[in-house]
């Protein structure tokens, strides 16, 4: 991606995804849509100094939301988001609190 562009937009800090890390040393980001696997793994190896082994990613499709208003039926939609779920090398770990 260009230079300019955020590849890695925040973590993903949920109960399934804290068992993912304790059970699997996984970790879940949420990630730009048009991010490729390669350019997460060189984000995440550069801004966390990790040893990434896999990257996994899925998207999530937008949903139709409708609302009640003073005006009327407003119909909008989510916008759909993309995950990576990345396998680092045993014994390293990311801290994703801080």
């Amino acid at each position: 991606m260009e230079g300019t562009k955020r590849v890695l937009i925040k973590p993903l800090v949920t109960e399934k995804s804290n068992q993912i890390i304790e059970s699997q040393n996984k970790y879940a980001f949420l990630v730009d849509k048009k991010a490729t696997k390669i350019n997460i793994k060189n984000a995440i190896e550069s801004f966390f100094n990790v040893n990434v082994i896999a990257v996994n990613t899925s998207v999530t499709p937008g949903k139709a939301k409708v609302k009640m208003t003073k005006k009327g039926m407003v119909e909008s939609r989510k916008s759909a988001t993309k995950k990576a779920y990345i396998t680092i090398k045993e014994g390293q770990s990311i801290d994703i609190y801080n």
